[in-house]
């Protein structure tokens, strides 16, 4: 009987001493004050135009398709190698001659995809599916887009 009380009371104090090590190796981050109320909430729109959705294509590769839509579809962003919100927002404005008719919002979509693939079906060696998915193929071809430019 006693054997059983003196491994409850070790068992007792080992749990407590592993709460308490564990209390104080995250008292750095638990005990952080939190952000303010305003602050703390962010928006899916504030996000977007940090999205960079290259599809592939190298910095070089993609730097030729910002120039591109500079001198043709509007955009005015830099000329960095990142496709971004306004890069696809541009690129969406040229694909509305391949029946893109979706929102020009700069988001990648499926409707995206699909009047990009007609794109490169039409003489950038897409052969897939139009399928609205950016896969190998799509990539493949939009690289070869790019280094047309």
């Amino acid at each position: 009987m006693r054997s059983n009380v003196l491994v409850k009371t070790l068992v007792s104090v080992t749990t407590a001493v592993g709460i308490a090590a564990g209390g104080l190796a995250t008292a750095g981050t638990a005990s952080a004050a939190p952000a303010p109320a305003e602050k703390a909430a962010v928006s899916a729109q504030s996000v977007a135009p940090l999205a960079v959705v290259n599809l592939g294509l190298s910095t070089a590769q993609a730097k030729k398709v910002q120039r591109w839509l500079k001198t043709y579809y509007g955009y005015n962003g830099a000329i960095d190698g990142h496709l971004g919100t306004d890069s696809w927002k541009a690129q969406q404005r040229f694909l509305r001659y391949y029946d893109y008719n979706g929102a020009i919002d700069g988001v990648v979509g499926s409707g995206t995809i699909q009047a990009l693939q007609r794109l490169l079906r039409s003489g950038y060696g897409y052969n897939g599916a139009i399928d609205g998915i950016a896969g190998s193929g799509t990539q493949a071809a939009f690289k070869r887009f790019a280094d047309s430019r």
